[in-house]
């Protein structure tokens, strides 16, 4: 029996290098199809979207609504690329030679004008996001593909004004944050979507380093959908009064393996991005609507209008130095 369960886990393990190495997928070069990409949005999200995207050696165009928006983007893409140079030996011209490809504009109309693949990383509002790729959809070239980061809600929402050419471009790519850092991007499709669009994504995604996997256009996708029950059960045990926050990391760290605890993981990742994802899923997510364990708490609700928000505002469930 212990020779069948070893023998099954080698190949378990075997699988999953293979994946992470891309093995297996068909022989694309996402260059000769992707040069140019434009990136809306220059928060967390969208500056580490564009740096790792001109690390790769792709043309990036950054675009906010501010000038004083894109300069704190830029500027948190040159202190991580510092950070990583200093820890990587890299020669004195490395960031500078990344950072010539990235441009940044509040035009949003040339952000896009010559883009092969558009990115949005705005705010999780689906009125704004709708408004933003309907106006892009009449200027963008007609083989340009459109990709949403969102993390809440359904491409086919967010696509539901664009032609029916263009949604059959349309997905999500959901990285996660620190995205100079995680490995994971989830890939949304609908069921109109290209197949041949979805490995030409695939290909792009391993080419940026990161590793690809595809889910149906469903709520939260596969991490969220996984991740955020299993914070709620983690808050409603102490706003029960059962565990400490502290206790509750500590046995998810030492008990399962986690690397960190739950507590931890919502503060890294923002406790508005958690709210928003629970809203979005109870006020409108199909089969989620309406339950009440997707309800934000009273006590989560406060949390918010105080702007403890996690590490991003030095307070969330625990106190962080600035």
């Amino acid at each position: 029996m212990s020779s069948i369960s070893n023998s099954t886990a080698l190949r378990r393990q075997r699988q999953v290098l293979d994946h992470l190495r891309g093995k297996g997928q068909p022989d694309i070069d996402p260059k000769a199809t992707i040069s140019h990409i434009a990136i809306y949005g220059a928060g967390i999200m969208g500056s580490g979207i564009a740096q790792v995207a001109a690390q790769s050696g792709y043309r990036v165009t950054l675009w906010d609504v501010t000038q004083a928006d894109l300069d704190r983007g830029i500027l948190a893409i040159r202190t991580s690329l510092a950070r990583s140079a200093r820890k990587t030996n890299q020669p004195a011209d490395w960031v500078q030679s990344i950072l010539s490809r990235i441009s940044s504009t509040t035009d949003q109309i040339a952000a896009c004008s010559s883009a092969d693949l558009v990115i949005e990383a705005i705010v999780e509002n689906l009125s704004i996001k709708q408004q933003l790729f309907s106006r892009l959809d009449k200027v963008a070239k007609p083989t340009c593909i459109f990709a949403t980061n969102t993390s809440s809600l359904l491409v086919a929402d967010v696509s539901a004004k664009l032609g029916e050419e263009r949604k059959q471009r349309m997905v999500a790519l959901h990285f996660f944050n620190p995205v100079a850092v995680m490995k994971l991007v989830e890939i949304a499709y609908m069921d109109g979507t290209d197949p041949e669009l979805l490995a030409l994504l695939k290909a792009w995604v391993h080419d940026i380093g990161k590793v690809p996997v595809l889910c149906r256009d469903t709520p939260g996708f596969i991490v969220n959908r996984l991740l955020v029950p299993y914070n709620i059960e983690a808050r409603q045990l102490v706003e029960r009064g059962d565990a400490t926050i502290e206790d509750v990391d500590t046995a998810m760290k030492l008990g399962a393996g986690y690397p960190m605890g739950p507590f931890e993981l919502m503060d890294m990742t923002g406790l508005d991005t958690g709210y928003h994802i629970m809203k979005a899923w109870y006020d409108t997510a199909p089969g989620l609507s309406g339950d009440p364990r997707f309800k934000p708490s009273p006590e989560m609700e406060q949390m918010i209008r105080d702007g403890y928000l996690g590490r991003k505002s030095g307070r969330g469930y625990y106190v962080y130095d600035k």
